[in-house]
């Protein structure tokens, strides 16, 4: 019964997200994943059967080709999918993988010019529906050697969309494409020149666009229709590559930003509401919420600890934990050896899954951090940077060469398929209307149990 209560409660929820919004071609909510990891971040999208298995030739609604490079991921509104990337004028390279642990601290140089640009797909067909470019020049700063130059996913909020260029500026645009307004700022330092990869936020018609850097760190909010700035907070901080979260609580709306210092949530006037100390050195899963709880991982080897924490709503002041403590008023719990060091954790059906860029995926238990199995899903070597999404009680793991791992949800490690694109992919998934987008190094793939139909006629064969 409590897990039809909370079922029904998160359909609930997903309707007045998405209706709330102004529904600008009356988007259904299992077709509304308008940020990276859909709502709340969370990541999950119930409501219709997802795939199980697929290949290059089967269950392929549609394959689209993306031009250049970029590792933001898939945001989808009704039949529109939005996606950035950086388009060279020379060759796209595909991830380069460093032959030493020294090597992961040089950044990777750019010498070709980019054209940063913005696309907008028909979900039905892959079909592009336009293409807008926000930006041209050969970029004075570095990436990280996997990176790319178009790693902040856009967000949209039905009525418009906002794409990010880390070093170059924020883009909005309609949802036709017609270009509303833009900000642009300079590029930053960052730690071991890995270059940038936080998106923006959305939440009652205002925009917030966090820069951690090595030189000056700060929280932006934007009027959403004019680009026009309402405040800016400095913040005590170093390079992060974690994205903003919006958490919509009975209490008030918050604006959590995970740092490697400190975790900060801030209203909307951006006015400090409390604050967490006790993170890994780098900081890159997202922050995201389940049943009305927020859920902040970090997990570089290098830091004192690898957490995740579950924290209440309502929080206040600083709700640090001492060392030997697990929880407090406000942590309902910590576990100190879970967090993951680039994909961000997942909960689901009662249960939370951190996934190691190694291919481990450990369980606990969502009520209070009990900690179930521990097995390994990658294939071989194969890292992992994408993160983890669920739906139709199955947890899809893909790995960076396009092989996706699709385990059954539940407290047993149970593996119902591997599936292989044999295609690099740094990308986190989307899920929408019964199917899977898998963005890899140029193209996108809408996976599903069977054609799209527009009517009574197909709209593409498998492998189109």
């Amino acid at each position: 019964m409590r897990n039809k209560w909370r079922a029904a409660a998160c359909v609930a929820a997903a309707i007045l997200v998405c209706t709330t919004m102004v529904l600008a071609d009356q988007t259904r909510p299992d077709a509304c994943w308008p940020r990276f990891r859909g709502r709340d971040g969370a990541g999950v999208q119930d409501g219709k059967p997802l795939p199980v298995t697929w290949s290059r030739a089967e269950n392929v609604m549609w394959k689209s080709p993306i031009p250049g490079k970029g590792w933001s991921s898939p945001v989808v509104w009704g039949n529109r999918v939005f996606l950035t990337t950086a388009i060279p004028e020379g060759k796209v390279e595909a991830p380069w993988v460093p032959e030493k642990m020294e090597d992961n601290g040089k950044g990777y140089p750019t010498t070709s010019a980019q054209r940063w640009t913005v696309l907008c797909l028909d979900l039905r067909t892959g079909k592009k529906l336009w293409e807008r470019e926000a930006a041209r020049a050969v970029p004075n700063w570095l990436t990280h050697p996997k990176g790319s130059h178009a790693s902040e996913t856009p967000v949209t909020d039905g009525r418009r969309v906002y794409a990010l260029f880390g070093g170059v500026g924020l883009f909005c645009y309609s949802m036709d494409g017609k270009p509303l307004w833009s900000r642009r700022w300079g590029p930053s330092k960052m730690l071991f020149n890995w270059g940038t990869a936080i998106g923006p936020e959305i939440a009652d018609d205002r925009v917030f666009v966090v820069n951690d850097n090595e030189e000056k760190s700060w929280l932006l909010c934007l009027d959403a229709s004019t680009g026009n700035e309402l405040w800016q907070v400095e913040r005590d901080e170093k390079s992060n590559w974690c994205n903003p979260l919006v958490w919509r609580h009975a209490g008030r709306t918050e604006i959590v930003t995970a740092g490697s210092r400190v975790v900060r949530s801030y209203d909307l006037d951006g006015k400090l509401l409390w604050e967490l100390k006790g993170m890994s050195y780098v900081t890159i899963p997202s922050p995201f919420v389940y049943h009305d709880r927020l859920y902040i991982a970090s997990g570089h080897a290098s830091g004192p600890i690898t957490p995740i924490y579950c924290i209440k709503p309502g929080a206040s002041g600083d709700i640090s934990l001492k060392a030997d403590e697990t929880g407090n008023a406000w942590v309902s719990w910590r576990d100190s050896k879970a967090g993951p060091y680039v994909p961000t954790p997942i909960a689901y059906r009662d249960l939370v899954y951190s996934l190691r860029d190694s291919g481990v995926l450990m369980v606990f238990a969502e009520a209070d951090g009990k900690a179930g199995y521990r097995s390994r899903v990658g294939h071989g070597p194969t890292p992992i940077t994408a993160s983890p999404v669920a739906g139709d009680g199955k947890v899809y793991c893909l790995g960076e060469k396009g092989n996706m791992v699709v385990v059954e949800a539940g407290p047993e490690f149970k593996v119902l398929a591997r599936n292989d694109l044999g295609e690099d992919t740094l990308s986190t998934p989307a899920i929408a209307d019964g199917s899977l987008l898998i963005r890899t190094l140029g193209s996108l793939y809408r996976i599903g149990s069977k054609p799209a139909r527009v009517g009574n006629r197909p709209t593409a064969r498998p492998g189109h």
